[in-house]
């Protein structure tokens, strides 16, 4: 839809051919203009950003995003030229504590999820790196919350570290020996029985006894020594494989140490039909939901009889977590590569569908949207752009902040930047109003006289007549506009009845809301 799409993330050969796209350029006045540098500008990484229309308080930011396997520095540099200028309120960042390092199978990322020791030393960064980014974060607006990995450890015989710590299976120096692992040590796990989902070992990786003492002591102490750091929250991973009474023990000391309390959310993969059950884990913090990026796939890839009008009741689908406890995403570094269930999820492989899928997360009320940012991968093991020493690649090409490489950065497109300032201006409305539907692929709704979205899935564009509840006026259309700082030059004018005309292309959105009218300057 303009220049800051990420390199190859957006099929601009697929824009360029629509139709309703060029005529939208061209009212604009944009193709005679640029001519070939449109093209140009589509297949790269822009330094323009886009528009900052107003500062965001912090009250006013729920949107995060997950810089998988980012290095420290990198993010640090995100926080501040991005993330905080544009609404973000948190990062999720990669496990920070050392880990294994497996040359002979190329880096891969799951190293990250295989802690070797609680050194703050990992391919991302050192303890200094990880300090000064949490700073800078913080600075910038931006929470910053650890991928943190407490169930297990490093399931490698004997290796070194990403701060040469020297162990072997079951034998971590100063930390844990034999004694301080469950008794079950087979991971072939039968999920309709809880305490083998819970004691034995999750695809081979010693399983912490984590009723211990001392192991809970010296998790405590990790976490701790994170929040030293200015660390806000935590992502706990594989938390189903933790009895909830012993996660919430570990959950209550960390609480005791720590003020103000940590944000927590839980890795709790639920799909309905296992032992372990999600609501088990709510008094404990929020849970991400991952039946909701499975029912967002599912619509959006029109899978068996399943459409976007399906959508209107997505709320009381599927047993989903209350809304003020669940972490919504449309995918995860799992989920990506069919791990951790598998599911119709949508990635950026899917291009203008996982755009459109990123539009609706942002524009319904429901849940605490997280944003995945990814680096492309051929096969599911693959780890982040390195050298051939394993050394993480900078995100950023010389001299101009832009995602290069195989960077996607699925975070910097215009429609994401563009809608959580559409969620921020409407948060005050938690609900759905005026939807509206052809039936099938094209939706509308609004939240109360604060914001309207329309949605087409279709092939066809569509024009009608939307009813919202929106005061009379024009407004901008966000998804649309450019970045000019003067004037927005894609207008939508709301009659006195609340209702407004607009044609939308095949495959695209519309938005309006009341926190850009349009006036500029």
């Amino acid at each position: 839809m303009n220049k800051h799409f990420p390199d190859g993330y957006y099929p601009s050969g697929y824009l360029l051919k629509s139709a309703s796209y060029r005529s939208w350029l061209t009212g604009l006045g944009v193709l005679a203009s640029l001519g070939g540098l449109l093209a140009a500008a589509l297949q790269s990484p822009s330094s323009d950003l886009p528009l900052e229309l107003t500062s965001l308080d912090t009250a006013d930011r729920s949107v995060s995003v997950h810089l998988f396997e980012w290095t420290w520095s990198d993010i640090a540099q995100e926080c501040e030229a991005f993330l905080g200028p544009q609404g973000f309120e948190a990062v999720q960042i990669s496990p920070p504590q050392e880990h294994v390092v497996v040359p002979e199978s190329g880096f891969p990322w799951w190293q990250r999820y295989q802690p070797v020791s609680y050194q703050l030393v990992s391919r991302s960064g050192d303890r200094a790196q990880l300090k000064d980014m949490v700073q800078r974060c913080r600075q910038a607006g931006v929470a910053v919350y650890a991928d943190a990995v407490i169930n297990h450890m490093a399931a490698i015989d004997t290796a070194a570290g990403s701060a040469g710590t020297q162990f072997r299976r079951y034998h971590y120096p100063g930390l844990y020996n034999p004694e301080d692992f469950n008794a079950c040590r087979s991971s072939a796990i039968d999920y309709q029985d809880a305490e083998q989902v819970t004691q034995c070992e999750l695809v081979s990786l010693p399983d912490l006894n984590t009723a211990s003492t001392q192991v809970q002591t010296t998790l405590v102490g990790y976490l701790a020594d994170l929040a030293d750091l200015g660390i806000e929250g935590f992502r706990i991973d594989a938390a189903k494989h933790i009895r909830s009474h012993e996660l919430g023990a570990i959950l209550n000391q960390v609480r005791d140490r720590i003020e103000p309390d940590p944000y927590i959310y839980q890795e709790v993969i639920d799909p309905g039909t296992e032992a372990i059950k999600k609501h088990d884990y709510y008094s404990l913090g929020d849970v991400v939901e991952f039946e909701y990026g499975r029912h967002l796939g599912e619509a959006f890839l029109n899978v068996g009889d399943r459409t976007l009008a399906n959508l209107q009741t997505l709320d009381a689908d599927g047993g989903l977590t209350p809304s003020d406890q669940a972490v919504i995403f449309i995918d995860n570094h799992d989920k990506q590569r069919g791990h951790g269930g598998g599911g119709n999820y949508l990635t950026y492989k899917d291009g203008p569908l996982h755009t459109l899928a990123k539009v609706f997360m942002l524009a319904h009320p429901y849940g605490k949207p997280r944003i995945m940012s990814s680096y492309r991968f051929t096969h599911s093991d693959q780890g982040p752009p390195a050298d051939v020493s394993g050394r993480t690649q900078t995100v950023y090409a010389p001299d101009f902040l832009g995602c290069q490489g195989a960077w996607v950065c699925e975070h910097r497109q215009p429609e994401v930047a563009a809608m959580v300032r559409f969620r921020a201006a409407t948060q005050s409305v938690p609900r759905v109003t005026d939807w509206w539907s052809n039936g099938s692929n094209q939706i509308a709704f609004g939240r109360g006289d604060l914001g309207f979205v329309v949605i087409n899935r279709e092939e066809t564009p569509l024009s009608h007549t939307f009813q919202t509840q929106l005061p009379p006026g024009r407004y901008c259309e966000v998804l649309h506009a450019s970045t000019n700082p003067a004037h927005c030059d894609a207008l939508i004018t709301v009659d006195e009845q609340g209702q407004f005309q607009a044609t939308v292309g095949a495959m695209d959105a519309i938005a309006i809301h009341q926190g850009d009218r349009g006036h500029r300057n």
